[in-house]
């Protein structure tokens, strides 16, 4: 028959009907594929000749999705349900064979059909937790009476996709076909299943493994307290795991009148709107204006590293990890032995959780030559500094690798705040100089800032942004100033913090008002972990700050077991009365009357400051979009991506409020805190950080 949509073909082989979407780039269940899917149903069924209907996917993947761009919008007609329900209906037995992903609405639809087969590379899942959401198609009611209980709500609360071979051994799909055999796979188990006489199945007509959990609440009470962490401040999995109970207590439709309720609220809610919004941002983030996708690039296939400590060997990590050969520099033999045992520590750490076996340690191992040369590095494409901050010897480092490293190749630094600018200063490529700002531990952090100096070349740009994506990272684009983007509005927010333990608050009662809005951890307890003495010199201590003083007596972080907190022999932290008597003292001295702080001033001043922070990035040009900047802080600072990021957050609350809050506060805001023309000039304009083109 051919073409009988622009997104659908329907073809009859022997009385097998293919129905065939092909909707680029990844089949999503748009409404013209929806019309195309139930008109291509409806005509194979009312062909007397048809026996059984084969519905499959062109292109790299099966239906790997909704299309979220229809999300809040007024659904057009038919609906993935009415698509469902002509499938399931169906007089014929319908056949998912299924190739790529079959993800969310495209699962759903395939557990619709009677039977699912796939190729062994084929991988399945229900993601829409990670837009707040649950799936809204049935697929709550019908993956639990396929796999189970307990692995739909794995499935359903986590979003991870599984492989065709444990989703065969799990019951989702019927049978695995050859990669190269999908559509004869197909035709030939239909062929089978009529010759057979198998009747149909209908996967809402199962019952024993959801009846076989009916009556164990306690199934859902050990689930619940086992992912407590993981779900923390998130509705959508609590939803999900309703939605499941729901499937176990009810009939089918009823459960479905439950899942459908629960899909409708969170789609309204504001957790959804801020995870949808992440959605596009990352995928924005990579869109440069002035570097086209056609910008040439260079190929990476030799990286050098100055520096073995640990963030010059996480750093190394990533390339290792992708199979490209590593030269790591050091000043000592004992620097570069002890940064090349920590590296293989981390590797053989993920032996135990079975992520690596000891012949993949070995294989990674074996790519890193260590060196106490600088001109072993002179054969690589891109060399990445990565020493202790400090400006003079990062410029006397650079001007070395200018003369050393070959013609062509990117020289990057991984400072988190210092100027690029003067880094590249009097060498004779300053084209070649990029910031690759990785996040502590490197190897593990998805962020990465690249940060574009005053010369850097837009082939530097493109490599770097090419290579991030190939070691798994989700890079922003930013612009030279102090701290960049990142560190520059952590140090805002830090001014805040510090100023409120003088004013009475104390570093506990702060954190946990940072850790209740979402984030893993607050300033103080971040300190801590990081350790108070960095960057902190005993010889030239005057007690100037709180910082300071605790460094004098000692208290040093977790590592000291004592720092702003009190720790235990497990690094659990208490609060110290210590740290208290310290801090009124400290107050005492600068005449600072102390006072009690509510939760909300805690969290207006140091967020608001952010968002503050955010803007005069933006007005500076350092940013290029507002998204890039929430980008930076859900992945590099573990802001809640259910907020959205500091900027999408002050849109959610009202720019104008945020001003009103910040004039409110005035001079508790600090001597040389300014509030944003920009902020202000949106908040008077009624307008939005993502209003802004």
């Amino acid at each position: 028959m051919g073409a009988i949509h622009p997104a659908v073909s329907l073809a009859i082989d022997g009385g097998i009907a293919v129905v065939s979407i092909n909707s680029p780039p990844v089949n999503a269940l748009s409404q013209h594929v929806r019309q195309g899917i139930l008109d291509g149903v409806r005509r194979a069924v009312a062909d007397a000749q048809v026996v059984a209907i084969v519905l499959t996917c062109d292109g790299k993947t099966f239906v790997a999705g909704a299309d979220i761009t229809e999300f809040g919008k007024p659904l057009a007609a038919p609906s993935l349900q009415d698509v469902q329900a002509a499938i399931e209906g169906s007089a014929r037995p319908v056949i998912a064979a299924i190739h790529g992903t079959a993800l969310g609405g495209g699962l759903e639809l395939a557990l619709c059909c009677h039977y699912r087969i796939c190729v062994p590379s084929a991988r399945l899942g229900l993601p829409e937790v990670n837009l707040g959401l649950i799936p809204g198609a049935g697929g709550t009611q019908r993956l639990p009476r396929l796999v189970g209980v307990e692995q739909a709500l794995e499935m359903t609360t986590s979003g991870k996709h599984i492989d065709a071979r444990s989703a065969h051994a799990a019951g989702l799909i019927d049978e695995l076909v050859p990669e190269d055999g999908l559509r004869a796979g197909a035709i030939a188990f239909a062929r089978k299943l009529v010759g057979d006489g198998e009747p149909h199945r209908r996967v809402r007509d199962l019952d024993d493994k959801v009846v076989a959990a009916r009556g164990k609440p306690e199934i859902f009470a050990a689930f619940r307290k086992a992912n407590a962490k993981k779900f923390r401040g998130l509705v959508a999995p609590e939803a999900g795991i309703q939605a499941i109970e729901a499937a176990v207590a009810r009939p089918f439709d009823e459960g479905l009148a439950v899942e459908r309720e629960l899909f409708t609220e969170l789609l309204a809610g504001a957790q959804s709107a801020a995870l949808r919004y992440v959605f596009f941002a990352e995928r924005s983030v990579w869109k440069i204006p002035d570097v086209p996708d056609d910008t040439p690039t260079i190929p990476i296939k030799q990286v050098g590293i100055v520096g073995a400590g640990t963030m010059g060997g996480g750093i190394a990590m990533n390339f290792a990890n992708l199979g490209i050969p590593v030269t790591i520099v050091e000043t000592t033999q004992d620097a570069l032995d002890r940064g090349l045992g920590v590296v293989r520590k981390n590797y053989e750490r993920s032996t135990r959780s079975g992520k690596l076996t000891m012949a993949d340690v070995d294989r990674r191992m074996a790519l890193f030559t260590g060196t106490l040369a600088l001109e072993q590095l002179a054969d690589c494409d891109l060399v990445i500094e990565a020493i202790f901050e400090n400006l003079e010897v990062k410029q006397d480092v650079f001007a070395r690798l200018d003369k050393l490293v070959k013609p062509g190749a990117i020289l990057a630094t991984n400072t988190s705040a210092l100027d690029i600018n003067e880094i590249a200063a009097g060498i004779a490529r300053p084209e070649a100089v990029i910031g690759l700002h990785f996040f502590s531990p490197a190897n593990v952090m998805r962020l990465l800032e690249v940060v574009r100096a005053r010369h850097t070349s837009k082939t530097a740009i493109a490599t770097s942004l090419r290579l991030a994506k190939q070691i798994g990272k989700i890079a922003a684009l930013v612009g030279v100033c102090p701290g960049f983007v990142g560190n520059r509005i952590l140090y805002a927010r830090s001014q805040q913090a510090n100023a409120m333990l003088l004013e009475g608050a104390m570093p506990w009662e702060i954190d946990q008002v940072i850790f209740d809005f979402g984030l893993p951890m607050g300033p103080f307890a971040m300190s801590d972990l990081a350790g108070l003495d960095l960057g902190w010199i005993a010889e030239q201590s005057n007690s100037s700050t709180i910082r300071e003083v605790l460094c004098e007596h000692g208290r040093r972080g977790q590592k000291t077991h004592a720092g702003f907190y009190d720790y235990d022999e497990q690094r659990a932290p208490r609060p110290s009365p210590v740290t208290a008597t310290i801090i009124r003292d400290f107050a005492a001295r600068a005449g600072v009357a102390q006072r009690t702080l509510t939760a909300q001033e805690i969290l207006e001043r140091c967020v608001y400051a952010q968002i503050n922070e955010g803007a005069k990035i933006l007005e500076d040009k350092i940013a290029i979009r507002a998204s890039d900047i929430d980008i930076v802080w859900i992945h590099g600072y573990g802001w809640p991506a259910y907020r959205g990021g500091p900027m999408y957050y002050g849109d959610s609350v009202g720019l104008a409020h945020v001003v009103a809050r910040l004039e409110h506060y005035g001079p508790r805001m600090g001597k040389g805190f300014t509030i944003s023309p920009l902020l202000q000039q949106l908040a008077k304009d009624g307008q939005r950080f993502q209003d802004l083109t």
